[in-house]
């Protein structure tokens, strides 16, 4: 099963790092150590795209859902103002692996479960990406990461998607309250899945709506819960969902 179709942008120019660094939510500076998984955030602090920044030469790529590459485009262009990058649309695709990453491919930061990701065209291996995804609890764009979502509900922290050293972004002072002056009551989990239910199904737990459910594989599911209502044996749909913390 593949993943949603992607779209690679460049940023080029002299001043695309420190360009990116002062956006995103994680450490450009850490694309000496391979690739970077990041956000872009609105200023209020909610989700507007993630991606993964890929060091190529002194460019930049940005691996984007092909869904959000027209606004991220549009957000980019705004910020770049006099800042001397340039920021164009290619036609390399992705290449995905579970086994030892060839040469020139990147381990996925997230997780080690969800392998390698290529861009000089080498041979994709086929993979079940929804249930690798699921035993990670991974979330991807459109489905568990929408325009409501804060980051660090959406386990961003984890998946080694922030840095909460690397000084100012868009959004930041919204996620670094989150982070140090609030205990999260609600996020995205793994939780145990009997039968099956459309993906953003409510979640009832004993009448009262716990969340929703939204991708499912082999028995399990990533879902939206609010952790003081969460339990086993909530309902979504037809579907039995347990949650054990």
């Amino acid at each position: 099963m593949s993943e949603t179709e992607r779209t690679i942008l460049r940023v080029s120019g002299p001043e695309a790092g420190p360009f990116l660094q002062g956006l995103v939510t994680n450490d450009v500076d850490r694309l000496k150590d391979g690739m970077v998984y990041a956000a872009l955030l609105t200023p209020q602090g909610k989700y507007r795209a993630d991606f993964f920044l890929v060091p190529s030469g002194e460019d930049i790529l940005l691996d984007v859902s092909s869904a959000q590459v027209a606004d991220l485009k549009k957000a980019l262009m705004m910020y770049k103002l006099r800042s001397k990058v340039e920021i164009t649309e290619t036609d390399i695709t992705v290449s995905r692996g579970t086994g030892v990453p060839p040469e020139g491919a990147f381990t996925d930061p997230r997780d080690p479960r969800m392998g390698w990701r290529g861009y000089d065209g080498q041979a994709a291996e086929d993979a079940d990406w929804d249930a690798l995804r699921v035993a990670a609890c991974i979330p991807e764009a459109g489905i568990e990461l929408t325009p409501d979502s804060f980051i660090l509900e959406a386990g961003f922290e984890r998946l080694s998607g922030v840095d909460f050293r690397k000084g100012c972004y868009v959004g930041q002072e919204v996620t670094a309250r989150m982070k140090h002056k609030t205990e999260l009551r609600k996020g995205l989990t793994r939780v145990d899945v009997e039968g099956s239910a459309p993906v953003g199904t409510e979640i009832d737990a004993g009448g009262k709506a716990a969340g929703k459910l939204f991708t499912q594989a082999e028995g399990a599911g990533i879902a939206y819960l609010r952790f003081d209502r969460a339990g086993e044996d909530m309902r979504a749909g037809e579907a039995r969902v347990d949650y054990r913390p």
